[in-house]
C-alpha cells in the first residue's frame, strides 16, 4: 500500500483562492518515505499580507513558478493507487479536486486518511493537534511550519508514527476500534479493518502489558488488590526520627539529586510553622510570597507527621492545575528523595472519572447524539483505556463536543450499581476513593472539600488535619457549594437525555429493547414509558416559559453600547419580590407538580422492571435512567428553593448573556456569610489547618482573612498562629513599578474615546520599547475590547502580535502558550488572567494594570455584605471592597516576577493608587518593588533606561518553581 501525504499553501481558505506551493511526501508499502516532491505555484492573483507573514512565501517567490497545469501534471502519477493523506486533509482535498477540474483531469477517487482524527485516536492526551506543536510533543524537526514541502515531511512523520501506535494495540482493542466504524463509509474503518485481519492472522501477543476484561483491555487491573500504605511499609519509618533528622536527610538527598539545590530561608521557616501548627493541633495562616517553594513546604511536614502518627493528611487546592503541578512534578520528586515509601492519593470530584458500565453500554449500542464526531471520541476513549491509570478526564483532549459526550459515560452517585456493577473492581472512581483511603497524604480541591461537607462526609476519608493552598479562593468556593446554583440547562440537559425524540435519548431506546423483547410485561412497560413523554415535553414547554419571563425582567446594562449584548444581572430581595413573581411562582408550581408526577411514575415503572425476573438486559439502561430522575428531583428542590425567597441570610440573583438570552439563563442563591459555616465544618472539627497562600494579608495584617474565614474565635483561644514570608526574591533590583501621574481617570467600566486613546498609545509605545513580552490587566472585557483594535492598528508595522482573551479564540492555556511561543506579542487578559498563569522567564518583561481590579459595587453578593456591615456601623468600601481588590492585586503583581532571575516592570494606569487615600493599601501590600510615578511622556524613556541596566547576578533557581 502507498500513501500519498498532500499538503497545498494558498491565498486564502475559499474554495475559490488560488495554491501557491505544494508538497508531497511519498510513503512506500515497507514504511519508508520515498520521495518528497515541492514546486511554488503561480497564482492568478497577488499574495495577501497575512498570507506572506504566515507561510514566509512573498510575492517575488512565485512571480516565475510554473503554471497549476505543468505542476499537476508531474503530481498526478505520484498520485496514483495512493491512499491520499493529509492534516486535516478536507481542506487540501478541496483545492486537489479544484485544481484537477481546472485543469482538465478526473476527481481523486481513491481511499483519504487524516492525521487529525488519527492523532486524536492514538494521542489523546497531546494538548494541541496544530501541526507544529504534535511535532514538537513527538519530538520530529519541524523547521518551516506554513511550507508546503516542510509540512507534508512532519506530516508523513506524524502519520507513520501513528501507525506504529495503532500496530502496538492488542488485537482486542484494534477488534473494538473496526467495530466501531462499522457502518460508518468511512475511510477510517476500511483501513482499522485491515489492520484487524492482518492481527488476526498473527500469533496473540502481548497477554502480560494488559487486563481483559468483557473486550476491552485495560492498563490497570483491581483496585482491591492495593494494601494501605503503612501495612505496605511494615516497619515504622520514624520511629525515633525527630523532624529534623528526616528535614536533614530529605536536604541531603535533594543536593544529591539537584546540583543547583540551595536552601531557602523562607521555606526552612514554613517547614518549622506547619510542622509545630500539625503537631500543637493549631491553625495556621501562612502567606507565603512567590519562590518560597510552599509546595514541599507544606508537603514534607504533612508526609512526616502522617506517617509518624499514621494520622492522614488532607491537601485541598483551588485549581486543577495545581492539584495536577502537585501529582506530576512535585509529589515524584518527593519519592526519590524521601528515605521510605509513602503514598500521596489525588482525588477530584466524581465526574473528572470514566464509568466503565456507562461507556461499555454506549459503545455496544452506539447511542451516539453527533454519530461522526461521538464515533471518534468513543475511539480516543477505546485506546486511552490502554494506558490509564485513572480514568480522569484531564488526561484526555475530547475536542469541541467532547463536554456533551463525556457528561454521558462520566461517574456518578445516582446510577452508580456499587458492588452490583460487573466492573465495580475495575471502576476509577472507586480505584480513587480506595487509594485515599489507603494513602498517607491526599490531594483533593476545594470543591471536593466541600462536597464532602454536604453528603455527611461520606466522599473523602476521614482527616484530621488539612492544608488549603490557595486559601484566598475559600471564601468564595465555600459560597457556591453552601448555597444553590443552577443554570437553564441544568434542567433541560436531564431531559434530552431521558427523551430527545421518539428515536433518541435513553427512555426512547429502553422503550424500543421492552418492545421487542416478545414479553407481554414489557409491552405494558413500553405503553407506561410512552405515557411520559408528553409530561416531559410539558415540564420542558414551562422551563423555556419560565426562563424566558426570567430573562425579560433583567434591566437592560446602563453601560451597554447600543445593540451590544452585556451580562445582565438582578437580584431579588425576599422582602420586595418583583410584582410579576406571582406569575413565576405559579409556573413553578406547575413545574414542581409536572417533575413529581414525571419522577414517580417513572421510578415506579423503573422499579418494576428492577424487581422482575425476566432477563431483559436492560439492567444498565435502567440504572441509568433511574440515575435521571434522581438528578430531576434535586433539580426540582433547587428550583424551588430560588422562587421561594424565604431566607434573610441567603443572597439571591439570576444573571443572563443578551446573546444567549434566556438560555444562559444562571441563578445563585449564596450565604451572605459563610464564616460561621467554616468555623463550624472545619475549624471547630479539625485538629489543625494550615491556609497558605501568596496573598492572604493586607498591608502586612492578617485580620480581614481572620474575620471572613471564620477564624476570630480561634485568635481569642491562642489555637491560631500566623506567619508572613517574606520571598526571597530582590524585588527591589527584579521590579520597577511606574505610576503615569497625568493619565487620564474613567468612570464605570466604559473608557471615553480619549482614555481610549491615550491608554492605546501608551501601551503601543512601551510595548515597542519592551520588544512586546507584555501582559495588559483589564477589569472588564468590554474595556479589554475597546483597546483591542487600536492598540493592534498601532502595532500592525512592528512586527509585534496581539493577542486578546475572548476576542482570539481559544482557552486561557492556548493563549498563555501562544503568547510564550511568540516573543514579541502583547497579551490582554481580563478576569482569570489576574492569577495562576505562570509565565517565567523572558516571555513576560511587562505587565500593565489598566485598573485597581475592584469588584463591580452592584454584584449582588458584595451588595449583601455591604448593607450588612452598614448595619453594623462599618464602613463596607474599607472593610470589605478594598481588601478584595488588594488581593487581587498583588495576585496581578505577581505573575511578573517568577524566578530569581526574572526581571520586569509593572506600570499602573489607575492613578487613585497614588491620588486617593486608600491608594497607600495597594502599594503597601507589595512586597517591595522599586516604585517611581512621572508624566507619561517620561516612561518609555525610563523603561528603556532600566531595562538597559546591568541584570543582576543570576541566582542559581531551586528546584522547585512556583505558582502563587
Amino acid at each position: 500500500m502507498k500513501f500519498a501525504v498532500l499538503d497545498f499553501e494558498t491565498t486564502g481558505t475559499q474554495s475559490t483562492d488560488d495554491i501557491i506551493q505544494v508538497g508531497l511526501a511519498i510513503i512506500d508499502h515497507d514504511l519508508s518515505i520515498s520521495t518528497v516532491y515541492s514546486s511554488m505555484v503561480k497564482p492568478g492573483v497577488p499574495i495577501p499580507p497575512f498570507i506572506e507573514g504566515l507561510t514566509g512565501i512573498k510575492n517575488e517567490d512565485v512571480v516565475d513558478a510554473p503554471e497549476l497545469d505543468d505542476v499537476i501534471l508531474e503530481m498526478i502519477p505520484l498520485l496514483e493507487d495512493a491512499v491520499l493523506v493529509g492534516h486535516n486533509v478536507g481542506f487540501d482535498l478541496g483545492f486537489l479536486q479544484r485544481a484537477l477540474d481546472q485543469t482538465g483531469y478526473l476527481a481523486f477517487t481513491g481511499r483519504v486518511l487524516d492525521t487529525m482524527d488519527l492523532l486524536r485516536i492514538f494521542f489523546p492526551n497531546l494538548s494541541s493537534y496544530q501541526l507544529s506543536m504534535v511535532s514538537k510533543d513527538l519530538g520530529f524537526v519541524h523547521d518551516r511550519p506554513h511550507q508546503a514541502d516542510s509540512d507534508a515531511l512532519a506530516t508523513a512523520h506524524v502519520f507513520l508514527k501513528c501507525l506504529e501506535e495503532l500496530n502496538d494495540l492488542p488485537l482486542i482493542t484494534v477488534q473494538r476500534l473496526s467495530e466501531l466504524f462499522d457502518n460508518q463509509d468511512s475511510d477510517l474503518g476500511w483501513y482499522f479493518d485491515g489492520v484487524r485481519m492482518e492481527k488476526e492472522a498473527q500469533p496473540i501477543q502481548d497477554l502480560d502489558e494488559h487486563r481483559f476484561f468483557r473486550q476491552l483491555a485495560l492498563k490497570v487491573g483491581d483496585w482491591n488488590e492495593i494494601l494501605p500504605a503503612h501495612e505496605e511499609r511494615g516497619n515504622m519509618p520514624l520511629a525515633d526520627v525527630s523532624f529534623d533528622e528526616f528535614l536533614e536527610q530529605v536536604k541531603q538527598n535533594l543536593r544529591n539529586l539537584l546540583p543547583h539545590y540551595e536552601e531557602r530561608e523562607p521555606q526552612n521557616r514554613m517547614f518549622e510553622e506547619v510542622i509545630k501548627a500539625m503537631t500543637d493541633d493549631k491553625h495556621l495562616l501562612i502567606e507565603a510570597g512567590t519562590g518560597t517553594g510552599k509546595s514541599l513546604g507544606y508537603l514534607l511536614p504533612s508526609i512526616y507527621h502522617s506517617v509518624k502518627e499514621n494520622d492522614r493528611v488532607m491537601v485541598s487546592t483551588h485549581t486543577i492545575n495545581l492539584q495536577e503541578q502537585l501529582r506530576e512534578r512535585d509529589i515524584p520528586l518527593l519519592t526519590q528523595v524521601i528515605p521510605f515509601a509513602f503514598r500521596a492519593a489525588v482525588f477530584k470530584g466524581r465526574q473528572h472519572y470514566l464509568c466503565l458500565r456507562k461507556f461499555e453500554h454506549k459503545i455496544n449500542t452506539k447511542e451516539f447524539q453527533s454519530p461522526k464526531e461521538d464515533v471518534l471520541i468513543a475511539a480516543q476513549m477505546i485506546v486511552w483505556l490502554n494506558s490509564t491509570e485513572t480514568g480522569d478526564d484531564e488526561e484526555l483532549n475530547m475536542g469541541n463536543r467532547g463536554a456533551d459526550f463525556w457528561e454521558t459515560v462520566a461517574s456518578d452517585t445516582d446510577s452508580c450499581l456499587g458492588r452490583a456493577c460487573p466492573w465495580f473492581r475495575k471502576c476509577f472512581y472507586h480505584r480513587a476513593k480506595h487509594e485515599a483511603g489507603t494513602a498517607d497524604v491526599v490531594i483533593t480541591n476545594h470543591s471536593k472539600l466541600f462536597t464532602d461537607v454536604k453528603a455527611g462526609h461520606q466522599l473523602l476519608p476521614a482527616y484530621d488535619r488539612l492544608v488549603i493552598d490557595e486559601a484566598h479562593h475559600l471564601e468564595d468556593v465555600a459560597g457556591k457549594h453552601l448555597g444553590m446554583h443552577m443554570k437553564y440547562f441544568t434542567l433541560v440537559h436531564p431531559l434530552l437525555r431521558l427523551f430527545k425524540d421518539s428515536k433518541n435519548g435513553q427512555l426512547a431506546i429502553l422503550r424500543q429493547q421492552l418492545g421487542s423483547s416478545g414479553n407481554e410485561r414489557g409491552m405494558d412497560w413500553a405503553i407506561a414509558i410512552d405515557n411520559l413523554y408528553p409530561e416531559i415535553v410539558d415540564v420542558k414547554e414551562n422551563w423555556d416559559k419560565l426562563s424566558e419571563l426570567l430573562f425579560a425582567l433583567l434591566p437592560q446594562r446602563s453601560d451597554a453600547a447600543p445593540g451590544e449584548a452585556g451580562q445582565f444581572t438582578l437580584r431579588l430581595l425576599p422582602e420586595k419580590q418583583p410584582t410579576e413573581w406571582t406569575v413565576i411562582t405559579d409556573l413553578e408550581n406547575q413545574i414542581h407538580i409536572g417533575l413529581s408526577q414525571l419522577i414517580r411514575k417513572g421510578e415506579q415503572v423503573m422499579n418494576q422492571i428492577k424487581e422482575s425476573d425476566e432477563q431483559l438486559g436492560t439492567d444498565s439502561l435502567v440504572t441509568d435512567v433511574s440515575g435521571l430522575f434522581k438528578d430531576l428531583t434535586v433539580v426540582r428542590d433547587d428550583l424551588r428553593q430560588f422562587v421561594k425567597l424565604e431566607s434573610t441570610d441567603t443572597v439571591y440573583w439570576y444573571e443572563a448573556n443578551g446573546n444567549y438570552r434566556s438560555k444562559s439563563l444562571q441563578m445563585y442563591a449564596v450565604p451572605v456569610d459563610v464564616s460561621k459555616q467554616l468555623k463550624e465544618y472545619f475549624f471547630d472539627k479539625k485538629k489543625s489547618i494550615i491556609l497558605t497562600s501568596a496573598t492572604l494579608s493586607i498591608e502586612k495584617k492578617f485580620q480581614y482573612m481572620i474575620e471572613q474565614l471564620g477564624l476570630v474565635e480561634a485568635e481569642k483561644e491562642g489555637r491560631l498562629m500566623t506567619e508572613q514570608l517574606s520571598s526571597p526574591f530582590n524585588y527591589r533590583e527584579q521590579s520597577l513599578l511606574l505610576i503615569p501621574r497625568d493619565f487620564p481617570s474613567v468612570k464605570g467600566s466604559v473608557g471615553d474615546a480619549f482614555f481610549v486613546d491615550t491608554l492605546a498609545n501608551s501601551l503601543a509605545e512601551t510595548a515597542k520599547a519592551t520588544q512586546g513580552r507584555m501582559m495588559v490587566l483589564f477589569t472588564s472585557y468590554r474595556m479589554l475590547k475597546q483597546v483591542y483594535e487600536p492598540l493592534k492598528e498601532k502595532l500592525s508595522h512592528s512586527d509585534i502580535a496581539v493577542f486578546g482573551q475572548g476576542v482570539d479564540g481559544g482557552s486561557r492555556t492556548k493563549l498563555t502558550r501562544r503568547f510564550q511561543e511568540r516573543s514579541a506579542s502583547v497579551l490582554l487578559g481580563t478576569s482569570s488572567f489576574w492569577e495562576g498563569v505562570d509565565i517565567p522567564g523572558e516571555a513576560l518583561t511587562c505587565l500593565a494594570i489598566v485598573r485597581l481590579p475592584f469588584q463591580p459595587p452592584n454584584h449582588p453578593l458584595l451588595e449583601a455584605k455591604s448593607e450588612r456591615l452598614k448595619k453594623e456601623k462599618k464602613n463596607p468600601f474599607m472593610k470589605l471592597s478594598v481588601p478584595q481588590a488588594v488581593i487581587r492585586f498583588k495576585q496581578g503583581f505577581g505573575r511578573l516576577v517568577r524566578t530569581s532571575s526574572d526581571r520586569g516592570i509593572v506600570i499602573v494606569y489607575d492613578t487613585r493608587v497614588i491620588e486617593s487615600y486608600y491608594g497607600k493599601h495597594f502599594l503597601y501590600s507589595l512586597p517591595g518593588p522599586k516604585m517611581e510615578h512621572m508624566p507619561t511622556e517620561q516612561m518609555v524613556p525610563r523603561i528603556t533606561e532600566w531595562l538597559s541596566q546591568a541584570e543582576p547576578e543570576k541566582e542559581t533557581v531551586n528546584q522547585e518553581g512556583e505558582q502563587a
